[in-house]
């Protein structure tokens, strides 16, 4: 089918295969129901290099050396949001795309109203609202007591109609909420369908290199806790942030998953309160536990997210089971790593937990990917089984390997100072963690290997 110059065609979203026509099942692979809509590649028409999120002009394209390359850095607009900015990487960059995600009802469109309301009393914005009325917004807005009277709407789902309008307006940023409401001329499926959402994305972020506005995308999240529509969406845009923790919780977590202009796995840290989204500037405080006496199970880490360390609390909880096959379970934590560190245990520290169901849990919502967490986990299963409580201004932090031995970590100083920095008055770290010059108001504890954890205990 031709569309105003355009061919459409059939691809199949399993194995790739291309088909002049919709079928139930894909004759390359045999899948069912994966053939979605998309635009032909045409050589000399615009809408291929917009599929593929082509961003200039190949006409006057050389090779060049390396070396040769002028190098400018770029000019980043502040957010006048100190968490946001460190997500972002110091600040919005001119012409980036930056795709936001979430659970519904967690803050994405307070966050970015709030941080478009303050950049209009400096600069054009435009936000964009495909599930929203102006009405709903201004609700909103009045209920945040935002200055919203220079923000610019647009109820809008038309791709073509907000590049238009935004040509016209030339915003310095504008957000475009939610991507799989939007919809482009060029192909009949449904808002929502795959080739939709890549297609619109497409297009956005073309517009976004060419006139340099900085774009903000909100995308719907599955079940599974992904961004909804192709993967390849997270490669056209330039960063990707996911909002993390429950809904119902007070605090959100902003993690960064990817980002060209700064550092990934940055977190932001901000509260919800009935005037939005406050920013927390010292996020360690909230993560620490307010019990007045220690307890078995409970454990101080300094884990490091992005470029800041943070202080997380580790619990866990060791009970006899009455299953044939023990539970292990983990919040905020991999849960293949609990069983590896478990037999580790049992291995290289004569302590045996097979009889036992293992329960660990970051507090706060907190979601540690990095391995300094092992020496955590291990010695708040241990407090827990043997019914021990560790002392009180205690963290710890490390790698445990499959031989038993403690390895270093990246940034041990600076964890060690963080921990000083909130009154912590003793740190178990792996030996080349050490600092040979010591930490002031601190004694450090350095180890090898599990046998000298056991001492603890």
């Amino acid at each position: 089918m031709a569309q105003g110059g355009k061919k459409t065609l059939y691809t199949c979203s399993a194995c790739g295969a291309t088909f002049p026509k919709w079928a139930g099942q894909c004759s390359e692979c045999q899948a069912w129901n994966v053939l979605e809509e998309s635009l032909a590649a045409v050589s000399s028409g615009g809408s291929a290099r917009r599929f593929a999120g082509y961003a200039g002009d190949t006409s006057s394209s050389a090779v060049v050396k390396l070396a040769e390359v002028e190098v400018e850095r770029e000019a980043r607009t502040p957010t006048e949001s100190g968490e946001l900015d460190r997500v972002l990487g110091g600040g919005l960059v001119d012409g980036s795309v930056v795709l936001i995600g979430g659970d519904p009802g967690i803050g994405k469109s307070t966050l970015l109203i709030q941080a478009l309301a303050r950049l209009s009393q400096g600069m054009q914005t435009l936000y964009v609202s495909g599930e929203e009325s102006p009405r709903q917004i201004s609700i909103r807005a009045q209920r945040l007591d935002l200055p919203a009277e220079r923000l610019s709407l647009l109820p809008e789902t038309c791709v073509e109609r907000i590049i238009a309008s935004a040509e016209r307006e030339r915003p310095r940023v504008m957000v475009v909420d939610s991507i799989q409401t939007m919809y482009t001329e060029l192909l009949q499926s449904a808002p929502g369908s795959v080739s939709q959402v890549r297609e619109a994305t497409a297009q956005l972020v073309h517009f976004a290199k060419r006139s340099g506005t900085a774009v903000f995308l909100v995308g719907h999240v599955t079940k599974e806790g992904n961004l909804a529509g192709p993967r390849v969406l997270e490669h056209m845009v330039d960063t990707v942030l996911y909002f993390e923790g429950e809904a119902g919780s007070q605090f959100r977590l902003i993690r960064t998953i990817k980002n060209r202009f700064g550092a990934v796995n940055e977190l932001g840290v901000f509260a919800m309160t009935d005037k939005g989204l406050k920013e927390v500037n010292n996020p360690s405080a909230i993560f620490l536990s307010r019990q007045a006496e220690s307890v078995p199970g409970s454990v101080i880490l300094v884990t490091r997210e992005g470029t800041r360390p943070l202080l997380v609390e580790v619990q866990a909880l060791v009970d006899e089971s009455p299953l044939a096959n023990p539970r292990r379970v983990t919040l905020g934590l991999e849960q293949n790593r609990l069983s590896m560190l478990l037999a580790v245990m049992h291995r290289h520290a004569g302590v045996g937990m097979f009889d036992q169901d293992v329960y660990v849990n970051v507090v706060g919502g907190v979601r540690i990917t990095e391995t300094a967490a092992d020496l955590a986990v291990l010695m708040a299963a241990l407090s827990s089984f043997r019914d021990r409580p560790l002392e009180r201004g205690l963290v710890v932090f490390g790698e445990v390997g499959l031989t038993g031995e403690i390895r270093p970590v990246p940034n041990g100083l600076e964890r060690l100072k963080e921990a000083a920095k909130h009154g912590f008055k003793r740190a178990i770290v792996p030996k080349a963690n050490c600092p040979k010059q010591g930490i002031e108001g601190m004694e450090v504890v350095a180890v090898e290997n599990l046998a000298e954890i056991l001492r603890e205990f």
